[in-house]
């Protein structure tokens, strides 16, 4: 058919002078309607009704008329096919004698009406009025349990009837329409109007009264949900989630169903009430006022364990996290309890934390679906939203892991605050994630627990948008808002999420409008804020007894076998906290939410306190840099400059030798042949920030053609998965630390684009990765690279920070460690390793070592820039082969360590300095009189290997040399634990830059010159005399 749409806009009166251009065809698959028509410029009026608000009605008609020929519109469409001139197409129908159907009311209402004019554009009316409440019903739908969400508290508020009376029609029109009421008026109410395909409120009927039809909108937009969805661009799921809304009587339960939802919110509900009668002074952040909460999440999993899930993560701030825990991942009521007690010290090393943050892990029969589910339940910091990329990271390894590839066996489900979803950036950042090929996670189930507060915050000053879940709209989620007061609804809502999310792998938002009873802990008064709406919450009846009386008025269930309900749960509650009386100390590792099993003991101890070789045989060397300099597949065009940069490495190869980047290739390689996968993430990775790594190769002639060659190195090896990311630091980093949380068994990497960028991810790194095990006992061994170096490029592009790193760690600066074993002990008892490596070989052991340790620390590495391509910073493979590893202090090997005795001083350095260190001592000639020393590890402290070095050169002057400020870099770290090292005997003297507050200079000749005050500073043996 010919754009009806676009025809009908143009078949009105023209002038002689202007003429109408072909039309092209939307749907060219149907036939041409107005073929002798589309290039006539006519002077008469065409049919009135084909205008450009007329038109989708229309051809709507046209679809419906080409499948059944008998419709009404048959003469008008098989004249306007013949070829009639505009205005004439249309024929008055012939009388109708007999028939009592909707079909023959609607045509009788044809030829009764004098106007086709005005039955067309009444049809057209109603079309409209039934996409309004699917566009805006939700904004009329009665949400608020307080019912306050829109009224003005110093006017009485205006109730309206629920009748379907012109007074609500109108009042309706009014809030759901722009420009009037479409034509329609009381007269209309119970006139009989044909159904468009794009609604399923007439069931089995394909026409009803104007009135019937408010009615079933009202029932499905306006009530107690509120569905936004007619944003998604997408027919089909605009159908799917049409038919599960407005299909007449779609929302039934059994009593069966209402007796399981009755039993939930018993449980819910009287949890609170019982540590609220035990521990009414403790702060728990209670669920009241949406104790509906519990059944909604068991619903999200009962139907997922349906559709096939047999795994669910969990992630959620503090406000109900102990319910959770207590009646959705079953965690022993006692052990809960235990956490209550003051007096229980803790069994395990690390400072623990408060019980609303911990998580949690385990595996049950899903009574329901009789199915096992395992259910984890992710910790998080006090810091909201800061856990949901952790989530969906852990998700997304747990379904690679499992070979889930669409996401049918394992998901996540993130709750959320209200004040939060609307505020915190990392919502945004974490939904940009959703539908990238490396991070999807098939689709989450969002709950928002809507409480309409945000700590003392009202709704209107915490957000710009009419929701807090409109966020959501940017990745086309649908949005079920819901009345937190009417169980079954918020259970019918989740039903359809869980459902959603199975169908078509896409996130969903399920927002419970609920309140909150209390303040925003059990201590606070909220009065002093919100004093209206804690007026009304006094008298708002708990939703646990609203559902009974509805129930038992329904003869569901009676008092007695209420009563009964609540006393059974009581009875579990008292006997659990009995038993919590018989603990003696608290055990943190009761609650750790991923893992691993085989990997420790069953205590919970490293299998050994032993570290292997790290390196490797020459000839998987030589292979992996054979692979690392080819194309491995065949009709394959790199560009010119690459195939410069692989011939640069076969010639390394052949001269076994290795730079940074084919350092980085054998490692990983290596690693893969092992069987570890190898996951690195970030910004520009797979090319490199620097144009150095190229482990993704493009197709020059072949669009979208690409190979990464380290996955042909070996057979049956690892996959390997390099991975460009959305420009987000802290959404991504918190993404990886998910994913490498879920096993050990692999070496998970994250690069910024420049080691100045991490703070943008501050909050994973202060809040998950360096105190993540003392927390909650949960090791993690990712990897992070930030590329350091001061070379002149501006306060942005230098400084990884590693004067915060170094602060954070936990060894003690005056405490020279008591230990046998420095290589592994001391890593053991560390929070994070952090490193600085100088070369090619250091770098590779260090990733190698990663793994093969017998435990899992946070890597910290400061990569290089400059060194990428140094001529000197490159390493031999003998310093790779088999019983090498890596080295945490790299003594001087030149002419100071043959005469150490004679040596004057000694620079400690660490990174890239060392190499213009060594350039200036050569043109200075001091190569006996300067030794220089470089800390590879900078934590754990090398106490031991420091001591040794400070010990070989018994005259000679200590220097800490840095390119870094004074107030920034390493000095303030290293100073104090050197002075320890040499038991103060002597002082650690500084040269470096002057302490500023920005990391460096913008400026080249500023930069240069302050790097040669560095190195006048360094190789003047007077400098210090004046101060010692």
């Amino acid at each position: 058919m010919l754009n009806l749409r676009t025809c009908a806009a143009k078949l009105r009166p023209l002038t002689a002078s202007q003429t109408v251009k072909t039309i092209s065809q939307h749907r060219p698959a149907a036939p041409r309607t107005f073929q002798q028509l589309r290039c006539y410029s006519a002077p008469v009026a065409a049919e009135p009704f084909l205008s450009g608000t007329s038109s989708n009605y229309v051809e709507e008609m046209y679809y419906a008329w080409l499948e059944n020929p008998k419709s009404s519109w048959d003469i008008f469409f098989r004249n306007a096919n013949a070829g009639a001139a505009p205005g004439t197409a249309y024929q008055s129908p012939p009388p109708l004698t007999t028939s009592l159907s909707i079909l023959s009311q609607t045509q009788s209402l044809v030829q009764a009406q004098p106007n086709v004019d005005k039955l067309v554009e009444d049809h057209l009316a109603v079309q409209s009025l039934i996409r309004a409440y699917q566009v805006r019903g939700h904004h009329i739908a009665k949400l608020d349990p307080l019912g306050i969400s829109c009224v003005n508290f110093d006017d009485a508020p205006v109730t309206v009837s629920p009748n379907v009376d012109l007074a609500v029609f109108k009042e309706r029109l009014r809030v759901l329409t722009v420009g009037g009421f479409y034509g329609l008026d009381e007269s209309d109410l119970d006139k009989v109007f044909h159904l468009p395909t794009t609604t399923f409120i007439g069931g089995n009927e394909s026409a009803l009264p104007l009135r019937e039809i408010i009615r079933r909108l009202e029932m499905a937009y306006c009530q107690h949900i509120g569905v936004e969805f007619m944003f998604i661009n997408d027919l089909e799921q605009c159908q799917w989630i049409r038919q599960k809304f407005e299909t007449p009587g779609i929302m039934q339960f059994t009593n069966e169903e209402k007796r399981t939802l009755l039993a939930r919110l018993v449980r819910s509900t009287r949890f609170e009430e019982f540590l609220h009668r035990k521990w009414s002074s403790e702060k728990r952040f209670g669920l009241e006022g949406c104790e509906v909460l519990i059944p909604a999440l068991k619903t999200i999993i009962d139907k997922s364990s349906e559709k096939g899930v047999d795994y669910v993560i969990m992630g959620m701030p503090h406000r109900g996290r102990l319910n959770v825990l207590a009646n959705v991942i079953r965690k022993e009521l006692e052990q809960i309890f235990c956490q209550f007690d003051s007096k229980l010290e803790a069994a395990d090393e690390g400072s623990g934390d408060v019980k609303y943050h911990l998580g949690m892990y385990h595996r049950r029969i899903n009574r329901v679906t009789d199915r096992n589910i395992t259910l984890s339940l992710v910790a998080n910091p006090s810091h909201l939203e800061a856990a949901d990329p952790v989530v969906q990271g852990k998700t997304k390894a747990e379904q690679f892991y499992c070979g889930d590839t669409e996401g049918k066996k394992v998901m996540s489900i993130l709750l959320h605050g209200d004040a939060a979803f609307a505020g915190q950036g990392i919502v945004y950042e974490t939904f940009h994630l959703s539908d990238l090929p490396s991070y999807t996670t098939h689709g989450t189930v969002h709950v928002v627990v809507n409480n309409q507060i945000g700590f003392t915050t009202d709704p209107r000053m915490a957000r710009s948008s009419p929701y807090p879940t409109d966020v959501a709209r940017v990745v086309n989620a649908p949005i079920f808002h819901v009345n937190a007061d009417d169980p079954e609804a918020v259970v019918y809502v989740c039903n359809v999420a869980a459902e959603w999310r199975s169908t078509f792998h896409k996130d969903v938002v399920v927002d419970l409008v609920c309140y909150r009873r209390n303040g925003h802990n059990e201590m606070d008064e909220p009065m002093f804020t919100q004093p209206l709406m804690y007026k009304q919450i006094r008298k708002q009846k708990p939703v646990l007894q609203k559902y009974a009386e509805l129930l038992i008025s329904q003869g569901v269930v009676n008092q007695p076998e209420y009563e009964e309900e609540i006393a059974k749960y009581d009875k579990i509650c008292e006997e659990a906290h009995a038993r919590s009386k018989d603990e003696k100390i608290l055990h943190i590792k009761h609650w750790l939410d991923s893992p691993w099993p085989g990997f420790f003991t069953l205590d919970g101890q490293p299998r050994s306190m032993t570290c292997p070789s790290t390196g490797l045989n020459e000839e998987d060397l030589t292979h992996i840099g054979q692979v690392a300099s080819s194309v491995p597949v065949e009709d394959f065009t790199i560009h010119g400059g690459l195939s410069r940069i692989l011939k640069t490495r076969g010639e390394m190869v052949k001269n076994r030798t290795v730079d940074w980047a084919l350092a980085e290739y054998m490692a990983f390689g290596s690693l893969l042949k092992e069987g570890i996968h190898i996951r690195l993430s970030g910004q520009d990775v797979e090319r490199g920030t620097f144009s150095h790594r190229h482990h993704v190769l493009h197709d020059q002639n072949v669009d979208k053609r690409t190979c990464i060659p380290m996955n042909h190195l070996w057979p049956n090896q690892a996959p390997y998965t390099v991975c460009n990311s959305s420009l987000s630091e802290y959404g991504v980093l918190g993404f990886e630390l998910g994913f490498a949380m879920a096993s050990p068994n692999a070496l998970v990497l994250w690069e910024a684009q420049f080691g100045d960028f991490h703070n943008t991810a501050q909050c994973i790194i202060d809040q998950f990765i360096c105190p993540g095990q003392a927390k909650w006992v949960r090791q993690n061994g990712i990897v992070l690279l930030l590329p350091h170096g001061m070379e002149g490029m501006g306060p942005e592009h230098s400084s990884a920070r590693p004067e915060r790193f170094l602060q954070m760690c936990n060894d003690d600066p005056d405490v020279f460690p008591k230990l046998d074993d420095f290589d592994v002990r001391q890593l053991y008892e560390c929070n994070w390793i952090v490193v600085n490596c100088s070369t090619p070989a250091n770098f590779f052991h260090v990733l190698r070592r990663q793994i093969l340790l017998p435990f899992r620390k946070p890597l910290i590495i400061f990569t290089p820039k400059s060194l990428l391509r140094h001529p000197e910073a490159r390493s031999s493979f003998d310093d790779m082969l088999p019983g090498t590893h890596f080295l945490r202090v790299i003594p001087d090997s030149g002419p100071a360590a043959q005469n150490p005795e004679q040596v004057k001083r000694v620079l400690f350095c660490t990174g890239k300095v060392y190499y213009d260190l060594t350039r200036e001592r050569k043109a200075r000639q001091m190569e006996a009189d300067v030794a220089i020393t470089r800390v590879e590890q900078l934590s754990p402290f090398p106490f031991d290997l420091l001591q040794r070095e400070a010990q070989k050169y018994p005259a000679a002057e200590l220097v800490w040399c840095q390119e870094e400020h004074k107030n920034q870099g390493y000095y303030d770290y290293v100073k104090p634990r050197l002075r320890t090292t040499i038991n103060r005997g002597k002082p650690v003297w500084y040269a470096g830059r002057e302490p500023a507050a920005a990391p460096a200079t913008g400026n080249k000749k500023t930069h240069l010159t302050e790097l040669q005050r560095l190195l006048d500073t360094a190789f003047n043996l007077d400098a210090f005399k004046d101060l010692a």
